[in-house]
């Protein structure tokens, strides 16, 4: 996808703060430290669209980002940082579920985790949370360009395996200091965007 504008439309904690229209959302979630910020402006071609933080855990809040006046990208704060508070993790909490359970612009939530070890419990749950929602099926595996090809199979297996995931579900490795595999997701993100389009046509 060629993308002529990304611009940031809202940055939300509660729902009244969310964009007041009828755009599809495609977001993203991922540990603290996965990287999400750099994929995010890699796959927009803007270099500070999405701040990239020195301290993990940094961002509180749910971050809306309208591509070519189209659809959005949702950058979701990140989960799994050991520092944050007990009441920090409860609100983190309350505004991830309000998100993700009321929120009927969103078409899929694509989970990051990073290829080089096993999904952590944490990386489970938000999996299993994404399946009750029914928005899962899609997980980006970043920083491929640190293990070996030889690696790369076995270790998607492993992301397959831990998450649970079914034979249908997708599993795309990329690198956002290569600029590998974001053909691929563009793709996915399309595909997510234009059968709900269809699904939408078809109900009319």
């Amino acid at each position: 996808m060629l993308v002529k504008k990304a611009e940031l439309a809202a940055v939300a904690v509660k729902q009244h703060q969310y964009p007041q229209d009828e755009l599809p959302e495609v977001a993203f979630a991922g540990r603290s430290n996965v990287g999400k910020s750099s994929l995010l402006n890699t796959l927009t071609n803007r270099k500070n669209l999405a701040r990239v933080s020195g301290t993990p855990g940094k961002t509180r809040t749910i971050n809306f980002f309208q591509i070519n006046d189209a659809f959005r990208i949702v950058d979701l704060p990140g989960y799994g940082y050991a520092k944050l508070s007990k009441s920090a993790t409860a609100d983190w909490g309350n505004m991830m579920e309000s998100y993700l359970a009321n929120r009927e612009n969103l078409r899929c939530v694509i989970q990051l985790v990073d290829i080089r070890h096993q999904p952590t419990a944490q990386d489970v749950q938000m999996y299993q949370w994404l399946q009750h929602y029914g928005l899962d099926g899609v997980v980006v595996a970043t920083k491929a360009d640190k293990i070996s090809r030889n690696q790369l199979r076995a270790q998607m297996n492993l992301i397959r395996k831990t998450l649970g995931m079914s034979q249908d579900d997708i599993v795309l490795p990329i690198s956002s200091l290569k600029k590998t595999g974001y053909e691929d997701l563009w793709s996915v993100i399309e595909q997510i965007i234009s059968d709900e389009e269809e699904e939408e046509i078809e109900e009319e």
